[in-house]
C-alpha cells in the first residue's frame, strides 16, 4: 500500500470510527462495537465503552440494556471486550460487570428443554443473530463446550437444507420457524460468530473446530453464488426483490480474511473478499456512514446502522491481518 492509499485508508477510517461512537445504541450494537475498536487496536475506546455497558446492567448481570429490555443473548455481545478491559487495566470493575455476565449466561437465561438458550426472555424464539452474540463470549472465558452446545443448538433448528443457509427465526412453541426466510444479516452474524470461535478453540477441540470450519464454510459456499455484479448482495440472500444490502458483504469479507488468514480457507476466497470490501467502503459518505446497510432500528430497510459501521472496522481490521 502506497503512502497516498494509506492517508486516505486512515481517514477513512477515522470518519467511520467518529459516525459509529456518535451513533444511539443498544446491547447488540454497544457489543459490536466494543468488539471492532478491539480489532482495531483502540483499546482505550473499549475501556470506556465497556464502563458505560456495566453501568447500564440490570440487576441480574445482563449489560448495555438499553431500548430492548427482553434481550436474552444480545447483551453477550459485550463479554469478550469485558475480559480483555479486565485484563488490561485489573480493575475490579470489569471482572464484576464480567463475572456477573457469565452467571446471566450460564445460570441464569431461559432455554428450551435441551438447554439451548432463547433469544429473549418474553417468548420462546430462537434467533440465528444469537450465533455472534453469545458462543463467542463463552470461548473467551473457557465454557468451549457451552458454547458449542449452543451453536449445534441453533444450527439444527435454523439450518434449512434445501438453500445451504441459515434461517432467521425458530419458534420453539410451535416447533416451526418463525421465519425462514434466509436474511443476510443473520447469515453474516453467524459466520462471523463462528470464525471467531474457531479461533479460539483450543488444541484439544481439533474435531469441534473441523465441525465448525465445515459449518463456515458451507454457509460462504452457498451465500458466495448469490452476490450481485457489484459485489454486493440483497437483504434477503436468495430473493433479489429485496433490496440491495451493504452489511452482509462486509460480515462475509470479515469472515474470508479471518479463515484464509488462519488456513482454513483457501487463498482463491480472496478475490471475492476483495469485491465485496470495494463495494462496502464505495458505500462510505461524506461523514463516514455506511450507507445501504440493513438499517437501524427496524432492520428492514436500506439505512444505516452501529452494526454496519462496526463490521466495516471489523472487516478493515481483519484486512490489514491478512495483509500481514
Amino acid at each position: 500500500m502506497n503512502k497516498v492509499d494509506y492517508i486516505i485508508r486512515q481517514e477513512k477510517l477515522k470518519r467511520a470510527k467518529l459516525a459509529l461512537l456518535a451513533m444511539q445504541r443498544q446491547s447488540w450494537e454497544q457489543g459490536t462495537a466494543m468488539q471492532a475498536f478491539y480489532e482495531q487496536g483502540d483499546m482505550d475506546v473499549v475501556i470506556m465503552m465497556a464502563k458505560e455497558a456495566i453501568y447500564r446492567a440490570v440487576p441480574d448481570g445482563r449489560c448495555a440494556t438499553v431500548g430492548t429490555m427482553n434481550a436474552v443473548t444480545d447483551p453477550c455481545s459485550v463479554g469478550e471486550a469485558l475480559l480483555h478491559c479486565y485484563e488490561a487495566t485489573g480493575d475490579e470493575y470489569f471482572k464484576t460487570g464480567l463475572d456477573n455476565l457469565i452467571n446471566w449466561a450460564i445460570n441464569l437465561a431461559p432455554k428450551n428443554a435441551d438447554g439451548i438458550m432463547y433469544h429473549f426472555d418474553d417468548m420462546n424464539q430462537m434467533w440465528i443473530d444469537s450465533m455472534y452474540m453469545l458462543p463467542p463470549f463463552l470461548a473467551a472465558n473457557g465454557y468451549y463446550d457451552e458454547a458449542l452446545k449452543q451453536i449445534r443448538g441453533w444450527w439444527d433448528l435454523l439450518f434449512v437444507p434445501e438453500a445451504g443457509l441459515l434461517g432467521h427465526m425458530w419458534n420453539d412453541d410451535k416447533k416451526d420457524f418463525e421465519r425462514k426466510l434466509r436474511w443476510g444479516t443473520g447469515n453474516g452474524w453467524a459466520m462471523a460468530g463462528l470464525s471467531r470461535v474457531i479461533a479460539m478453540l483450543p488444541e484439544e477441540y481439533a474435531d469441534a473446530k473441523a465441525e465448525l470450519i465445515e459449518k463456515a464454510t458451507l454457509l460462504i459456499n452457498n451465500a458466495l453464488p448469490l452476490m450481485r455484479e457489484d459485489g454486493l448482495f440483497h437483504d434477503i440472500l436468495d430473493d433479489d426483490t429485496t433490496f440491495r444490502e451493504v452489511n452482509f458483504a462486509q460480515m462475509c469479507a470479515y469472515t474470508i480474511y479471518r479463515g484464509v488468514k488462519a488456513g482454513w480457507l483457501a487463498e482463491s476466497y480472496i478475490e471475492k473478499a476483495e469485491k465485496m470490501r470495494i463495494a462496502a467502503e464505495n458505500q462510505m459518505d461524506e461523514y463516514g456512514l455506511i450507507q445501504s446497510c440493513c438499517g437501524a432500528p427496524t432492520f428492514d430497510f436500506p439505512g444505516v446502522s452501529p452494526e454496519g459501521q462496526s463490521f466495516y472496522l471489523l472487516m478493515e481490521a481483519a484486512y490489514e491481518d491478512y495483509l500481514k
